[in-house]
């Protein structure tokens, strides 16, 4: 009899399990088959930077509309390149000032070489993703983190514009990642 009622409780937890499992898959297909201002709501809820979400996400009406989670993770992306572009013409001006030190301008040139890389490492993370090839996309995210993090340490401070940008850059590759990572069977890790 103590064994019936060991395996009887066995078979309830395993029950209790696998309903909440088959709940939590519901909940998530349920989020996927949204689309537009209603996916970027839900999305942007549970984004630690909501506003940041919520801007970026509508920035670009027409593609917004009616798009789904892998369109908005583009959506980010883009703007994440876009983002990189602009640092990087900063860069080039900055580079230009004679007035630098040759430690300086070493920097900024060190700084502008990784950004590049940054910048091709978030196209090349669009393209892997519309590709389906999720270990690819997951391989240039990282490689634009590390990307970021060198052209950070190559230049000093912390409250110049470029600090401010490359801040700015990576809040947005931030933000294609957790939109991403919100795709079934993607768990990118930054």
């Amino acid at each position: 009899m103590a064994r019936a009622m060991k395996i009887f409780s066995l078979l309830v937890i395993c029950a209790v399990m696998v309903a909440q499992q088959v709940m939590a898959a519901g909940e998530q297909n349920q989020v996927m088959m949204m689309r537009g201002p209603e996916l970027i709501k839900n999305m942007c809820q549970v984004s630690p930077k909501k506003d940041l979400c919520l801007k970026v996400l509508l920035s670009d009406p027409l593609d917004s509309s009616q798009a789904d989670a892998t369109e908005l993770a583009t959506i980010a992306l883009r703007v994440a390149a876009d983002s990189a572009s602009s640092m990087l013409d900063d860069i080039k001006v900055f580079i230009e000032n004679p007035e630098l030190s040759p430690e300086i301008q070493q920097g900024l040139s060190d700084c502008k070489e990784t950004i590049m890389d940054a910048g091709a490492q978030v196209q090349d993370t669009i393209a892997s993703l519309l590709q389906g090839a999720d270990r690819d996309a997951n391989t240039w995210l990282q490689a634009a983190f590390a990307a970021i993090d060198t052209c950070d340490a190559s230049i000093p401070g912390d409250d110049d514009i470029l600090s401010v940008k490359s801040r700015q850059l990576r809040n947005f590759v931030d933000l294609a990642t957790a939109i991403i990572n919100s795709l079934p069977n993607k768990n990118f890790v930054h």
